[in-house]
This record gives structure tokens, C-alpha cells and sequence, in this order.
């Protein structure tokens, strides 16, 4: 069952490196479960830390923070057309196909 730590971290630290400063919640997908301990996040995010885009919208979701939900889905792209170039094989409607007689 997955489960996920909300933790502070310095910049310099990796995630995945397991050291972590202090965890301050926890979340549980499945069950959309979340502990968050309030108090030292608003300690944190007052002594300069920022939160993920993630986190950010649970903490405002949790009514820890307020302020704008962050969009964190990928953009879309717009697929490229196809170039207007007229194939160079096939004749144009400019060129004639067969000579002109003067």
C-alpha cells in the first residue's frame, strides 16, 4: 500500500538519499488520508522553505495555507502541421506540364 512522507529537505540534500530535516506529514493516496502537522510547516515555510507544487495544493487543500491552487499537470503541446512546401516530384499549377508554342 503506498504511503508518502512529507518531509523538509535542504537543496542540497538528495530526496532519495533518505536524510531528511523533519518530517512534518504524511499522505496516503488510496485512502486520501493526510497528516499534516501545521504548526512546523508554517515554522518552515517561514524560515524561507518552499514547498513542492504538490504539496502546496494539499497544504491549501488542508486549509494549512491560502492563496491559488498550481496547475502541477503536464502542458499540452500543439501537434506541428505539416509543412505548406508543395512536393517538389509532383507538377505545380503555376508550371506547365508541357511546353507553349509561340
Amino acid at each position: 500500500m503506498p504511503s508518502f512522507r512529507i518531509v523538509v529537505l535542504e537543496r542540497a540534500r538528495s530526496a532519495k538519499s533518505g536524510t531528511c530535516i523533519e518530517k512534518v506529514g504524511t499522505y496516503n493516496p488510496r485512502t486520501k488520508e493526510r497528516v499534516i502537522n501545521a504548526e512546523r510547516v508554517m515554522y518552515w515555510l517561514g524560515k524561507g522553505a518552499q514547498a513542492t507544487d504538490t504539496v502546496h495544493n494539499m497544504l491549501i487543500s488542508a486549509g494549512v495555507i491560502a492563496g491559488k491552487k498550481i496547475n502541477v499537470l503536464p502542458k499540452k503541446t500543439v501537434p506541428v502541421a505539416e509543412s505548406t512546401v508543395s512536393n517538389p516530384t509532383t507538377p505545380s499549377a503555376d508550371v506547365p506540364s508541357e511546353p507553349v508554342a509561340a
